[in-house]
């Protein structure tokens, strides 16, 4: 009786991994090592020549135009500028979707690569540079490369494999739709569809090697706000002839503070409300009639996200009349929270162990940065993870971060990405029948 118990612990233990063939991983493994050089290549052209989202019109053409060289079938353009691309294999199985992000940020670059971005635009009504200066060139690549290995194994492919190239993931233009919310819109996720999706992003604050995940919330809900506060215009010298609406917002801005620190029970989850920009008057010695300000909030609970909203609002209203002022709120949910399905997320660990090694791969507490991964997510179970990608030789503590002038990442960490893409894919489409998730 006791050898038929250990029988049948290890039958289901064995279970619950994947089963493909060893002499494949192997090929595969060796395909990944053969590719990086390309992968390096493909990431410096894009870096080059970024594009801000839902202007990726080069890039998109660029990766379209790959995947059919792969003989991949390919929808473009998707959602403006975004790329998909199909790939049947010779064996019936699951669809299993993968994502990358293409768009690039409006930020000069400051270092002395010799592919460093001269690009420049006008956003917002100023002239800046364009840079990928959140890696998003790194996902393309590695996607690019992940299409070229599974097309050379289509008879081994047990399903389908949807190669999703999202534009707009740093949110479309003002007035215009974009990123994950508009492909779901139109149908990325259906014809056929999607079973399970996996993403990933690369972290320059992240040790080299190392790949980070979570399952449930990882990534926080975003959502960006503005208040318009509207005085009474006066001059400098008599202040008591009008309303201020520039000391009445500083209040509010410090007012919008204690919501977090005093009103958020902040053991259940964290929460961050941050005032990025402030404007008001135009000379030194005219109080303006109006103010304004525009943040962000972070949150890693739907509840808490609805509660702290209802909270702005009623703190901006309440303070601007008691100053005899009235203020203007409007909020805009830009991404979701990012929920890696907990089912999914434990099914995987071993597939990432095999890119990184066991050491490296390290469940982490959620982060308040967000993702609009987690638009995909909301319809189809998901796993995004990130790859580190910070050199050896950094000082943790003074590393550049993301979206500024002076991110980098270690090329190298691009090979771990490209192996942990494979497996994950790899490994789902062989799992036995009948393994759920949950959602």
């Amino acid at each position: 009786m006791k050898r038929l118990l250990i029988l049948i612990f290890l039958v289901t233990q064995l279970s619950t991994f994947a089963q493909i063939n060893p002499k494949l991983q192997t090929k595969l493994e060796q395909q990944a090592k053969e590719m990086e050089a390309q992968v390096i290549e493909w990431r410096r052209h894009f870096h080059q020549y970024p594009e801000l989202s839902n202007r990726e019109n080069k890039t998109g053409a660029y990766v379209a135009e790959h995947l059919k060289k792969l003989g991949i079938e390919v929808q473009y353009p998707v959602a403006k500028t975004g790329v998909v691309g199909l790939l049947k294999g010779g064996k019936p199985g699951p669809v299993i979707a993968l994502r990358a992000d293409i768009d690039a940020l409006p930020v000069t670059e400051r270092n002395s690569l010799p592919f460093a971005s001269k690009e420049r635009t006008t956003f917002n009504g100023q002239e800046t540079g364009v840079m990928h200066a959140c890696g998003h060139d790194t996902h393309t690549a590695i996607l690019m490369a992940v299409a070229e290995i599974l097309s050379k194994n289509r008879s081994d492919i047990k399903g389908t494999i949807k190669f999703i190239f999202q534009p707009a993931e740093e949110g479309a233009p003002a007035g215009e739709e974009g990123g994950a919310a508009l492909m779901v819109k139109e149908g990325v996720l259906e014809n056929p569809k999607v079973d399970v999706i996996f993403g990933m992003h690369i972290q320059s604050i992240t040790p080299l090697g190392r790949i980070l995940y979570r399952p449930a919330g990882m990534m926080a809900a975003s959502d960006w706000f503005s208040i318009k506060v509207k005085g009474k215009q006066s001059h400098g010298a008599a202040p008591w002839m009008g309303v201020d609406p520039i000391v009445i917002g500083a209040q509010i801005v410090n007012g919008l503070q204690t919501i977090v620190s005093r009103q958020t029970d902040l053991t259940k989850e964290a929460a961050v409300i941050t005032i990025g920009r402030f404007q008001a008057g135009v000379r030194e010695n005219i109080i303006p009639e109006e103010a304004y300000m525009g943040g962000t909030i972070r949150t890693l609970d739907n509840a808490m996200q609805d509660a702290i909203q209802e909270k702005i609002r009623l703190t901006a209203t309440k303070i601007a009349e008691s100053g005899g002022a009235t203020a203007e709120v409007t909020i805009e949910r830009k991404a979701p929270l990012t929920y890696n399905d907990p089912a999914l997320t434990e099914k995987m660990v071993g597939s990432l162990r095999k890119a990184a090694g066991t050491e490296n791969v390290i469940r982490i507490n959620a982060v308040t940065g967000s993702e609009d991964f987690s638009e995909f997510q909301k319809k189809v179970p998901g796993l995004f993870f990130f790859v580190g990608a910070m050199p050896p030789d950094q000082d943790p503590t003074k590393v550049p971060a993301h979206h500024t002038p002076d991110f980098m990442i270690d090329e190298r960490g691009m090979l771990t990405g490209l192996r942990a893409m494979l497996n994950v894919t790899m490994d789902y489409m062989y799992m036995p029948s009948g393994i759920s998730v949950t959602k």
